[in-house]
Protein backbone atom coordinates (compact mmCIF):
# COMPACT_ATOMS: atom_id res chain seq x y z
CA UNK A 1 0.00 0.00 0.00
CA UNK A 2 1.24 3.88 -0.02
CA UNK A 3 0.12 6.41 1.87
CA UNK A 4 0.38 9.91 1.92
CA UNK A 5 0.59 12.19 5.23
CA UNK A 6 1.89 15.13 6.45
CA UNK A 7 4.85 16.08 9.35
CA UNK A 8 2.31 17.18 12.18
CA UNK A 9 -0.76 18.93 12.83
CA UNK A 10 -2.29 19.79 8.91
CA UNK A 11 -1.51 23.72 8.12
CA UNK A 12 -5.05 24.07 6.98
CA UNK A 13 -6.28 22.43 11.07
CA UNK A 14 -8.68 24.65 12.81
CA UNK A 15 -8.16 22.72 15.98
CA UNK A 16 -4.68 22.39 17.36
CA UNK A 17 -4.79 18.90 19.16
CA UNK A 18 -3.85 15.88 17.74
CA UNK A 19 -7.62 14.25 17.57
CA UNK A 20 -8.24 17.47 15.58
CA UNK A 21 -4.87 16.49 13.46
CA UNK A 22 -5.65 13.23 12.88
CA UNK A 23 -9.76 14.33 11.98
CA UNK A 24 -8.28 16.47 9.34
CA UNK A 25 -5.88 14.24 7.91
CA UNK A 26 -8.63 11.63 7.14
CA UNK A 27 -11.46 14.55 5.98
CA UNK A 28 -8.25 15.67 3.25
CA UNK A 29 -8.12 12.00 1.89
CA UNK A 30 -5.04 11.55 3.41
CA UNK A 31 -4.09 8.24 5.27
CA UNK A 32 -0.55 9.10 7.24
CA UNK A 33 0.58 11.25 9.64
CA UNK A 34 3.84 11.88 11.53
CA UNK A 35 3.38 12.92 15.19
CA UNK A 36 5.68 15.89 16.35
CA UNK A 37 7.51 15.18 19.76
CA UNK A 38 9.10 18.76 19.84
CA UNK A 39 8.50 19.56 23.52
CA UNK A 40 9.67 16.81 25.83
CA UNK A 41 9.53 17.74 29.87
CA UNK A 42 10.00 15.30 33.03
CA UNK A 43 8.75 16.57 36.41
CA UNK A 44 8.70 14.30 39.68
CA UNK A 45 6.43 14.05 42.32
CA UNK A 46 5.35 11.57 44.97
CA UNK A 47 2.83 8.85 44.19
CA UNK A 48 -0.09 10.04 45.91
CA UNK A 49 -2.72 7.81 47.70
CA UNK A 50 -5.22 7.46 45.20
CA UNK A 51 -2.46 5.92 42.76
CA UNK A 52 -1.15 3.11 45.28
CA UNK A 53 -2.45 -0.08 43.76
CA UNK A 54 -2.78 1.34 40.15
CA UNK A 55 -0.39 1.14 37.49
CA UNK A 56 1.32 3.72 35.11
CA UNK A 57 -1.24 3.56 32.16
CA UNK A 58 -4.26 3.25 34.87
CA UNK A 59 -3.34 6.77 36.42
CA UNK A 60 -5.53 9.78 34.70
CA UNK A 61 -3.88 13.07 33.46
CA UNK A 62 -0.42 12.05 33.88
CA UNK A 63 2.08 9.79 31.26
CA UNK A 64 4.20 8.34 33.70
CA UNK A 65 7.51 7.10 32.46
CA UNK A 66 9.37 5.64 35.32
CA UNK A 67 8.68 4.49 39.20
CA UNK A 68 11.42 5.27 41.60
CA UNK A 69 11.45 2.72 44.65
CA UNK A 70 13.38 2.91 47.65
CA UNK A 71 14.27 -0.60 48.88
CA UNK A 72 16.69 -0.07 52.10
CA UNK A 73 19.32 2.18 51.14
CA UNK A 74 19.26 1.28 47.53
CA UNK A 75 17.15 2.96 44.67
CA UNK A 76 15.21 1.44 42.37
CA UNK A 77 14.19 2.34 38.74
CA UNK A 78 11.15 0.25 37.44
CA UNK A 79 9.89 0.98 33.60
CA UNK A 80 7.15 -1.68 33.52
CA UNK A 81 4.44 0.53 32.94
CA UNK A 82 2.37 -2.40 34.51
CA UNK A 83 4.23 -2.66 38.00
CA UNK A 84 1.65 -1.84 40.71
CA UNK A 85 2.83 1.67 42.41
CA UNK A 86 3.56 2.11 46.17
CA UNK A 87 3.47 4.24 48.73
CA UNK A 88 6.51 6.20 48.97
CA UNK A 89 7.36 5.80 45.18
CA UNK A 90 8.71 8.79 43.08
CA UNK A 91 6.99 8.89 39.91
CA UNK A 92 8.76 10.72 36.81
CA UNK A 93 5.68 12.17 34.92
CA UNK A 94 6.02 12.99 31.36
CA UNK A 95 4.90 16.45 29.48
CA UNK A 96 4.59 16.43 25.74
CA UNK A 97 1.36 18.26 24.82
CA UNK A 98 0.36 15.15 22.62
CA UNK A 99 -1.99 13.91 25.21
CA UNK A 100 -2.56 13.98 28.78
CA UNK A 101 -2.00 9.79 29.80
CA UNK A 102 -2.15 6.61 28.26
CA UNK A 103 -5.93 6.01 27.73
CA UNK A 104 -6.11 9.19 25.60
CA UNK A 105 -2.64 7.94 23.68
CA UNK A 106 -4.80 4.50 23.43
CA UNK A 107 -8.11 6.31 22.19
CA UNK A 108 -6.08 8.86 19.66
CA UNK A 109 -4.39 5.36 18.25
CA UNK A 110 -8.24 3.87 17.55
CA UNK A 111 -9.03 7.00 15.95
CA UNK A 112 -6.45 6.78 13.71
CA UNK A 113 -7.00 2.95 12.99
CA UNK A 114 -10.60 3.77 12.78
CA UNK A 115 -10.08 6.19 10.15
CA UNK A 116 -6.88 4.19 8.53
CA UNK A 117 -4.52 6.91 9.69
CA UNK A 118 -0.88 5.39 9.94
CA UNK A 119 1.10 6.81 12.57
CA UNK A 120 4.47 7.45 13.35
CA UNK A 121 6.15 9.51 15.37
CA UNK A 122 9.43 11.98 15.31
CA UNK A 123 11.66 12.47 18.35
CA UNK A 124 12.91 16.38 19.22
CA UNK A 125 15.14 17.12 15.63
CA UNK A 126 18.20 18.20 17.63
CA UNK A 127 19.30 15.18 18.73
CA UNK A 128 22.73 13.58 19.80
CA UNK A 129 23.33 9.60 19.70
CA UNK A 130 27.13 10.14 19.91
CA UNK A 131 28.39 12.69 22.25
CA UNK A 132 28.20 11.07 26.18
CA UNK A 133 27.09 13.97 27.56
CA UNK A 134 24.00 15.57 29.00
CA UNK A 135 22.23 15.54 25.82
CA UNK A 136 22.15 12.18 24.87
CA UNK A 137 21.32 10.75 27.90
CA UNK A 138 18.26 13.42 27.11
CA UNK A 139 18.59 11.87 23.38
CA UNK A 140 18.12 8.10 25.01
CA UNK A 141 15.70 9.02 26.80
CA UNK A 142 13.56 11.04 24.37
CA UNK A 143 13.73 7.70 22.31
CA UNK A 144 12.37 5.84 25.55
CA UNK A 145 9.38 7.63 25.84
CA UNK A 146 9.16 8.29 22.43
CA UNK A 147 8.96 4.58 21.75
CA UNK A 148 6.65 4.00 25.14
CA UNK A 149 4.18 6.95 23.50
CA UNK A 150 4.24 5.21 20.23
CA UNK A 151 3.52 1.54 21.35
CA UNK A 152 0.37 3.13 23.22
CA UNK A 153 -0.50 4.64 19.95
CA UNK A 154 -0.12 1.84 18.03
CA UNK A 155 2.23 3.72 15.69
CA UNK A 156 4.57 1.84 13.34
CA UNK A 157 8.16 3.62 13.68
CA UNK A 158 9.72 6.34 15.89
CA UNK A 159 11.52 8.16 13.72
CA UNK A 160 15.21 9.69 15.30
CA UNK A 161 18.84 11.67 13.80
CA UNK A 162 21.85 10.76 15.50
CA UNK A 163 23.69 14.34 15.60
CA UNK A 164 26.24 15.86 14.62
CA UNK A 165 30.13 14.55 14.22
CA UNK A 166 31.42 17.07 16.29
CA UNK A 167 34.80 16.31 17.14
CA UNK A 168 34.68 12.67 16.48
CA UNK A 169 35.71 11.50 13.22
CA UNK A 170 33.04 9.10 11.01
CA UNK A 171 33.99 5.83 12.12
CA UNK A 172 33.71 6.57 16.33
CA UNK A 173 30.47 8.74 15.80
CA UNK A 174 29.07 5.01 13.78
CA UNK A 175 30.81 3.43 16.75
CA UNK A 176 28.99 5.32 19.65
CA UNK A 177 25.68 5.63 17.61
CA UNK A 178 26.10 1.71 17.31
CA UNK A 179 26.56 1.27 21.29
CA UNK A 180 23.92 3.56 21.85
CA UNK A 181 21.02 2.25 19.07
CA UNK A 182 22.01 -1.62 20.23
CA UNK A 183 20.77 -0.57 23.89
CA UNK A 184 17.61 1.28 22.71
CA UNK A 185 16.85 -1.33 20.51
CA UNK A 186 17.66 -4.13 23.56
CA UNK A 187 15.23 -1.81 25.73
CA UNK A 188 12.29 -1.46 23.44
CA UNK A 189 12.65 -5.35 23.45
CA UNK A 190 12.67 -5.52 27.43
CA UNK A 191 9.68 -3.62 27.23
CA UNK A 192 8.25 -5.08 25.08
CA UNK A 193 7.58 -2.12 22.38
CA UNK A 194 7.11 -3.63 18.97
CA UNK A 195 7.24 -0.33 17.41
CA UNK A 196 10.69 0.19 15.31
CA UNK A 197 13.23 2.70 15.48
CA UNK A 198 13.91 4.81 12.46
CA UNK A 199 17.08 6.36 11.65
CA UNK A 200 16.70 8.95 8.96
CA UNK A 201 19.40 9.98 7.02
CA UNK A 202 20.74 13.65 7.30
CA UNK A 203 21.20 16.47 4.62
CA UNK A 204 24.11 18.12 6.01
CA UNK A 205 27.75 17.17 5.82
CA UNK A 206 28.13 17.87 9.47
CA UNK A 207 25.46 15.72 10.85
CA UNK A 208 25.94 11.83 10.45
CA UNK A 209 23.68 10.02 8.67
CA UNK A 210 24.90 9.64 4.93
CA UNK A 211 22.50 7.08 3.01
CA UNK A 212 25.39 4.54 2.96
CA UNK A 213 25.66 5.17 7.24
CA UNK A 214 22.44 4.92 7.67
CA UNK A 215 22.53 1.51 5.67
CA UNK A 216 25.29 0.25 7.62
CA UNK A 217 23.87 1.01 10.77
CA UNK A 218 20.66 -0.68 9.60
CA UNK A 219 23.31 -3.57 8.72
CA UNK A 220 25.16 -3.58 12.23
CA UNK A 221 21.89 -3.00 14.65
CA UNK A 222 19.57 -6.08 14.01
CA UNK A 223 15.75 -4.48 14.07
CA UNK A 224 16.84 -0.65 13.33
CA UNK A 225 15.18 0.50 9.81
CA UNK A 226 16.45 3.35 7.26
CA UNK A 227 14.28 6.30 7.21
CA UNK A 228 14.80 7.58 3.44
CA UNK A 229 14.42 11.20 3.65
CA UNK A 230 15.14 11.64 0.05
CA UNK A 231 15.26 15.71 0.58
CA UNK A 232 18.35 15.35 2.84
CA UNK A 233 19.79 12.21 0.13
CA UNK A 234 19.23 14.86 -3.00
CA UNK A 235 21.10 17.57 -1.05
CA UNK A 236 24.07 15.60 0.32
CA UNK A 237 24.61 13.55 -2.76
CA UNK A 238 24.65 17.44 -4.60
CA UNK A 239 21.52 16.63 -6.09
CA UNK A 240 21.61 13.00 -7.40
CA UNK A 241 18.28 12.09 -7.83
CA UNK A 242 17.12 13.11 -11.21
CA UNK A 243 15.94 10.05 -12.78
CA UNK A 244 13.58 7.01 -12.13
CA UNK A 245 16.89 4.88 -11.63
CA UNK A 246 18.51 7.20 -9.03
CA UNK A 247 15.61 6.59 -6.93
CA UNK A 248 15.15 2.51 -7.81
CA UNK A 249 19.08 2.24 -6.56
CA UNK A 250 18.17 3.89 -3.01
CA UNK A 251 14.89 1.29 -2.64
CA UNK A 252 16.84 -1.44 -4.10
CA UNK A 253 19.98 -0.89 -1.05
CA UNK A 254 17.31 -0.02 1.67
CA UNK A 255 15.24 -2.69 0.84
CA UNK A 256 16.81 -5.63 2.78
CA UNK A 257 16.49 -3.55 6.08
CA UNK A 258 12.94 -2.27 5.58
CA UNK A 259 10.96 -5.01 7.00
CA UNK A 260 8.95 -5.01 3.98
CA UNK A 261 7.79 -1.51 4.23
CA UNK A 262 9.12 1.35 3.62
CA UNK A 263 9.09 5.17 5.37
CA UNK A 264 9.75 8.01 3.60
CA UNK A 265 10.51 12.19 3.87
CA UNK A 266 9.64 13.84 0.73
CA UNK A 267 9.81 17.68 0.59
CA UNK A 268 11.76 20.40 -2.55
CA UNK A 269 14.71 21.32 -0.93
CA UNK A 270 17.31 24.10 -1.69
CA UNK A 271 20.66 22.86 -1.40
CA UNK A 272 24.46 23.88 -2.17
CA UNK A 273 27.73 22.25 -1.64
CA UNK A 274 26.61 18.85 -0.78
CA UNK A 275 24.35 20.54 2.03
CA UNK A 276 20.50 21.32 2.50
CA UNK A 277 19.99 24.80 2.92
CA UNK A 278 16.11 24.84 3.28
CA UNK A 279 12.84 23.26 2.60
CA UNK A 280 10.92 24.54 -0.31
CA UNK A 281 7.98 23.90 -1.71
CA UNK A 282 8.32 20.70 -4.09
CA UNK A 283 7.35 22.64 -7.46
CA UNK A 284 9.69 24.84 -6.36
CA UNK A 285 12.93 22.76 -6.05
CA UNK A 286 14.85 20.91 -8.73
CA UNK A 287 13.83 17.27 -6.60
CA UNK A 288 11.16 16.02 -8.84
CA UNK A 289 8.92 13.73 -7.52
CA UNK A 290 7.19 12.23 -10.54
CA UNK A 291 10.20 10.14 -11.24
CA UNK A 292 10.12 8.45 -7.22
CA UNK A 293 6.52 7.62 -8.37
CA UNK A 294 7.66 5.88 -11.45
CA UNK A 295 9.74 3.85 -9.34
CA UNK A 296 7.39 3.22 -6.84
CA UNK A 297 4.83 1.94 -8.95
CA UNK A 298 7.32 -0.35 -11.01
CA UNK A 299 8.61 -2.05 -7.99
CA UNK A 300 5.01 -2.14 -6.72
CA UNK A 301 6.23 -0.66 -3.07
CA UNK A 302 4.58 -1.04 0.50
CA UNK A 303 5.39 2.82 0.91
CA UNK A 304 4.40 5.83 3.71
CA UNK A 305 5.86 9.06 2.38
CA UNK A 306 5.53 11.58 4.88
CA UNK A 307 5.53 15.48 3.10
CA UNK A 308 8.23 17.91 5.01
CA UNK A 309 7.40 20.33 3.14
CA UNK A 310 6.32 24.16 4.21
CA UNK A 311 3.43 23.43 2.76
CA UNK A 312 2.82 19.80 4.72
CA UNK A 313 -0.57 18.43 3.99
CA UNK A 314 -1.03 20.57 0.18
CA UNK A 315 1.89 18.52 -0.74
CA UNK A 316 1.22 15.66 0.61
CA UNK A 317 -1.82 15.61 -1.68
CA UNK A 318 0.48 16.90 -4.75
CA UNK A 319 2.48 14.18 -4.81
CA UNK A 320 -1.26 11.66 -4.57
CA UNK A 321 -2.24 13.33 -7.54
CA UNK A 322 1.00 12.96 -9.31
CA UNK A 323 1.63 9.37 -8.17
CA UNK A 324 -2.43 8.98 -9.76
CA UNK A 325 -0.95 10.62 -12.71
CA UNK A 326 1.74 8.60 -13.34
CA UNK A 327 -0.36 5.46 -13.04
CA UNK A 328 -3.01 6.30 -15.28
CA UNK A 329 0.14 7.25 -17.94
CA UNK A 330 1.25 3.48 -17.23
CA UNK A 331 -2.67 2.02 -17.46
CA UNK A 332 -2.93 3.96 -20.69
CA UNK A 333 -0.08 2.76 -22.56
CA UNK A 334 -0.92 -0.97 -21.00
CA UNK A 335 -4.25 -0.74 -22.14
CA UNK A 336 -3.11 0.65 -25.75
CA UNK A 337 -0.08 -2.32 -26.44
CA UNK A 338 -2.72 -5.07 -25.08
CA UNK A 339 -5.39 -3.61 -27.82
CA UNK A 340 -2.47 -3.23 -30.21
CA UNK A 341 -1.30 -6.92 -29.96
CA UNK A 342 -5.07 -8.20 -30.49
CA UNK A 343 -5.28 -5.92 -33.65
Amino acid sequence: MIRFGPSGIPLSCKGRTLKDGIEDVHGLGLTAMEVQLVRVNLGERYAMEDEVGLSPREIEGAIIVEINRREGKKEKAITDLDSKIEKGDILYILSSGLAKDYAELSRLGELAKELDIELSLHTPYYMDLAGGGNLTVRSMDSLKWGGLMAQQMGAEVVVTHAGLYGELTPRQTMNRVIKNLTELRNWYRKMKIKVKIGAETSGRQEVFGSFKEIITLCEKVKGIVPVLNFSHIHSRENGSLRKKEDFQKILDDAKPYTKKHYHAHFSGVEHEGGNELRYTPIKRGDLRFEPMAEAILDTNLDITIISSSPLLEHDAMYMKVILERVLSRKLGKTLKKNGGAKK
